[in-house]
């Protein structure tokens, strides 16, 4: 029996996963930040001959001092924004699943890249006597750089447990009704408080490209994303637009861009806009500094006269709630198996000399 009176092996997991942060705000921890993070196949998928010159002789040299700046623009007294609103939504979900569930489940929030790793996610659930797993990553729209990637470092974990609990694993919810309203509501709110711009930008992370013409389904994620959006605001399609931020290098990337639409707008006498950022569920550097920061000063200094910044939905109490409505979807049906049973099986692992019989 563990503390809370339950069987041991008798609850369920959920891990609470992101993209990553670095530890501190420097140089130094960026650069193991994005050491670990441009390394992934799934993320750039250049032959590594090719790729691991640039990568290490050029980028990790000349990007880490630079990207700490921006870091230090947007870092709290929790520290990186991405990691102390991570732990707010995991122990808020938490809190949520075990009003609404029977029986015990257990949050863990982990990271991508950085900590805490996956892999520390993963133990601290197994440290919890989780059986079932489920795995819910924060991306609303499906990619292999992100979603995929984040499935490749749990099987990488799980593959060397000498016991693997059962899984299941969250692909995307993209069009998730809940998931929709939530961003309808945090808009609304927005208008209501601050009044309507003449148009509303939804800024999705970019992605190269030739990934979508390989097969990865993200633009047609964020375009339904988008499309569901502005239906439920009933915005006229001159009222809005999807774009596409954060690239870099020569290649094409998801097109429009962000700070290209952006500076179009301000020429063609556009006074004031919003911008809302759908494809991320928690504030972050792209967020905070990318948009409400670097992207505010572009439209202000080519004409424009009127920017904000919509919030992610972070720790809202309909985002935790649309979360909670998700991981109950997905662990429909999802049995424990009979605890005298697993009673059994626990105390034979404790006391293996005394099971032969």
């Amino acid at each position: 029996m563990n503390d809370t009176g339950q069987p041991r092996g008798s609850a369920t997991g959920v891990l609470l996963t992101n993209l990553g942060t670095p530890d501190t705000p420097t140089p130094a921890a960026v650069r193991r930040y994005l050491a670990e993070f441009l390394s992934d196949r799934r993320v750039v998928d250049m032959p590594r001959w090719l790729w691991w010159p640039l990568l290490h002789g050029v980028i990790l040299r000349v990007r880490p001092r630079k990207v700490a700046r921006a870091y230090r623009s947007v870092w709290t007294e929790q520290g990186s924004p991405l990691l102390a609103i991570s732990r707010r939504q995991a122990s808020l979900l938490g809190e949520t699943l075990a009003r609404r569930l029977p029986g015990r489940v257990e949050v863990a929030a982990a990271m991508r890249y950085g900590r805490p790793s996956i892999e520390d996610g993963l133990n601290a659930l197994r440290d919890r006597d989780v059986q079932r797993l489920l795995v819910l990553p924060l991306y609303p729209q499906y990619s292999a750089t992100t979603t995929a990637s984040t499935f490749d470092a749990v099987f990488d974990v799980l593959r060397r447990w000498r016991r693997v609990p059962e899984l299941r694993l969250i692909r995307h919810y993209h069009a998730h009704p809940a998931y929709i309203e939530a961003l309808a509501a945090s808009v609304r709110e927005h208008w209501q408080a601050h009044g309507r711009a003449e148009r509303l930008l939804m800024s999705f992370h970019g992605l190269p490209r030739r990934y979508q013409e390989a097969g990865d389904p993200y633009f047609c994620e964020c375009r339904e994303t988008a499309r569901q959006l502005a239906g439920t605001l009933g915005l006229e399609d001159t009222q809005w637009q999807m774009s596409f931020q954060s690239r870099f290098g020569r290649e094409e990337w998801l097109r429009p861009y962000t700070d290209h639409t952006l500076r179009d707008w301000a020429a063609q006498g556009v006074h004031s806009v919003q911008v809302l950022c759908p494809g991320f569920s928690a504030d972050c550097l792209e967020t905070l500094e990318e948009i409400a920061m670097q992207n505010r000063d572009l439209f202000l200094a080519a004409g424009g006269q009127s920017f904000e910044y919509i919030a992610a939905l972070n720790d809202r109490p309909d985002h935790i709630d649309m979360l909670a409505a998700l991981v109950r979807q997905h662990m429909e049906g999802w049995r424990a198996d009979d605890e005298a049973a697993e009673r059994r099986l626990v105390d034979c692992l404790q006391a293996p000399s005394r099971a032969r019989t």
